[in-house]
C-alpha cells in the first residue's frame, strides 16, 4: 500500500500542493494501480515474444540533410534575453 508520506514525497518532488483529501485519494489510487501490476506479474509470459509497439510497423528513415543553416546571429534574434552572445535564461531554484 502506498502511504500518504510517499504521496507527500512525490508531490514535493513535483512541486505540487495537495490537500489532505487529495493525498488520501492518490494514495488509494496508486495502491490500486500497484495491486493491478502485481496481478499482471503473475501471468506466465514465457512464450510471449517481447514487442515495442502494439501494432507492427516499419519506420521509414531518411538521411539527415541540411536545407538551411541559420547563423548564430539569426538564432540570437529569437532570444528574449542575451548575454555575451549566449541565451540568458532565468535561474531555477
Amino acid at each position: 500500500m502506498i502511504e500518504i508520506k510517499d504521496v507527500e514525497h512525490v508531490a514535493k518532488l513535483a512541486r505540487l500542493e495537495l490537500t489532505e483529501e487529495e493525498k488520501k485519494k492518490f494514495s488509494n489510487q496508486l495502491s490500486s494501480i500497484l495491486e493491478y501490476v502485481e496481478e499482471m506479474n503473475e501471468v506466465d509470459t514465457t512464450d510471449v515474444e517481447p514487442m515495442s509497439h502494439a501494432i507492427h510497423f516499419v519506420n521509414v528513415m531518411r538521411e539527415d540533410e541540411v536545407k538551411y543553416e541559420q547563423t548564430k546571429e539569426e538564432l540570437m534574434e529569437n532570444a528574449p534575453f542575451e548575454e555575451d552572445g549566449f541565451f540568458r535564461v532565468p535561474k531555477i531554484n
